[in-house]
């Protein structure tokens, strides 16, 4: 007992000691001499593992970047500074999957326990950006003086347009495509803000609602025990059902996933909801939808992946096979820039402390099949087709009626490469803004998390060139739709969804025709 007690402090006061290494490392300048060495560091990775690396820039443009860089690395910065001088650099590659990650400062198990048992800051709302302006979209909690349409003034006396114009270069999308950014800025703003100013227990904010300015402070409130052993028991028993798992209950966005309804008193209309392509029970999902759909009058499917920030290329093609009705195949051979590309992928990264030494002995089997499935054609390394995206045939439920696609700025990733297929396959109507990701393709799949030597800074490098199988646009832009429907900043923050109301006119039209 006493060897167990001993253990269990050393624990506790070694991960205390490298907590306070760590955070105190944040706060030491580096020499300009290594701050070089992490940006040809940074590059010399980029050219091994990125399958595509001068896609949107040239060869010559970007070796201009890097060493324009290093010239004005004259003297000591801290990691963060570095940071704010690199990740502009990799932003200009205009790859939306690839980003350089600021480091933030890391917390003790007190620290942990305490935030558990606390409600967010700023990550209790959604905001929506418009120009230099930062808007409440969402207040869930109906906190006071945070009604929707309040727009932040400033944020610590610091003006919000200013933090904006500061961020702002860090975001990227995939090409040329410029509907991408306001979206991910206004998911990430808050994290870059944290990752500045740290994890605060308030923040004074200068607000602006019908004309009125306010000042107040923004406190994080605290939760018992109780409550909190409630609210989990809530999650657990929504999480647990069949709807739970076949929807894919979001147990932070407290909404399902994914969802299938039908608008239309006489059934004659479906709409299909994919917040994101988790993966999650998603085969059955689409079964079970499709089967419904088939044993209904549903003459329209409206397949909404608006706000869809992408995820299971799987899931896409299996979708994909219930909304066509010949033998199709879904995208081109996947491409990687070596046959040992992939051993750099990060293999044990997003893993459970439980299923770590199972993954470990399962390691040798994985480096096997790597080595094996790599093919070079015509000077290109490519990965052998294992089945899953070979020449498919349509699921037997597939939908026969008419598709109309829903999509916006922020359907990114998986959520861009399924209406262009769809699109490119002249299947379905696409309504709404052109997406966030390219129409041609995207960098993604597996990631291998560099880090810098010096700096610390990680940088996840995609390892596969995913393209859909279509004649390719070239236009180096996102999907664009066969109809242009964006929403003011009033009709978003009332709610009014004039993307989806056109569409339910446009069928209205055409039934009327028939």
């Amino acid at each position: 007992m006493r060897k167990i007690v001993l253990f269990i402090l050393l624990a506790f006061f070694s991960s205390c000691i490298s907590v306070k290494k760590w955070n105190e490392k944040l706060e030491i300048p580096i020499a300009p001499e290594k701050l070089k060495k992490d940006v040809d560091f940074a590059y010399e990775k980029l050219q091994k593992l990125h399958p595509n690396l001068y896609w949107y820039i040239s060869k010559k443009e970007l070796d201009y970047k890097f060493d324009s860089l290093k010239t004005t690395l004259n003297e000591p910065l801290k990691p963060n500074a570095f940071y704010q001088k690199l990740a502009p650099i990799i932003s200009d590659i205009k790859e939306g999957h690839l980003r350089l990650m600021p480091l933030t400062k890391r917390l003790t198990k007190k620290e942990i326990k305490n935030l558990e048992y606390q409600k967010g800051l700023l990550s209790r709302y959604n905001f929506i950006i418009e120009g230099d302006q930062i808007f409440v979209k969402d207040n869930p909690d109906k906190i006071p003086n945070m009604n929707v349409g309040t727009e932040i003034l400033k944020i610590k006396d610091i003006q919000a347009k200013d933090l904006l114009k500061k961020y702002r270069p860090f975001i990227n999308s995939d090409g040329e495509n410029e509907t991408f950014q306001k979206y991910i800025l206004a998911l990430r703003w808050p994290s870059y803000f944290t990752a500045e100013y740290g994890i605060l227990d308030s923040v004074q904010l200068e607000t602006k609602y019908q004309n009125e300015v306010k000042n107040l402070y923004l406190k994080r409130e605290k939760i018992t025990k109780e409550e909190k052993q409630k609210e989990e028991t809530a999650t657990k028993k929504v999480t647990k059902t069949q709807k739970g798992k076949t929807n894919d209950y979001n147990v932070v966005t407290k909404s399902y996933n994914r969802d299938l309804q039908f608008p239309t008193k006489d059934s004659t209309v479906a709409y299909m909801k994919i917040k994101t392509f988790s993966g999650t029970y998603s085969k059955k999902f689409y079964k079970e939808s499709f089967s419904t759909l088939k044993n209904l009058p549903a003459k329209y499917l409206i397949l909404d992946v608006r706000n869809n920030l992408g995820g299971s290329l799987y899931e896409i093609n299996n979708l994909y096979s219930y909304l066509v009705s010949e033998n199709f195949q879904f995208i081109d051979d996947i491409e990687v820039t070596s046959r040992n590309a992939m051993f750099h992928a990060d293999y044990f990264k997003g893993m459970s402390p439980f299923f770590t030494p199972f993954a470990a002995i399962a390691y040798p089997f994985y480096w096997v099949g790597t080595a094996l499935s790599v093919k070079k054609t015509d000077e290109r390394f490519l990965l052998k087709n294992n089945g899953i995206f070979a020449l498919k045939k349509p699921k037997k439920d597939h939908f026969k009626g008419k598709i109309y696609v829903l999509i916006n700025g922020s359907s990114f990733s998986a959520a861009s490469i399924l209406p262009s297929k769809l699109k490119g396959e002249n299947r379905a109507f696409l309504v709404g803004e052109e997406t966030g990701g390219a129409n041609d393709g995207t960098v993604a799949g597996r990631f291998s998390t560099e880090k810098l030597p010096h700096s610390k800074l990680q940088l996840p490098i995609g390892l596969m060139l995913i393209k859909p199988h279509i004649n390719f646009t070239n236009t180096k832009k996102g999907v664009t739709p066969n109809v242009e429907i964006i929403p003011t900043l009033q009709e978003v923050l009332q709610k009014k969804d004039v993307q989806l109301d056109w569409v339910m006119q446009d069928i209205e039209k055409e039934k009327l025709l028939k």
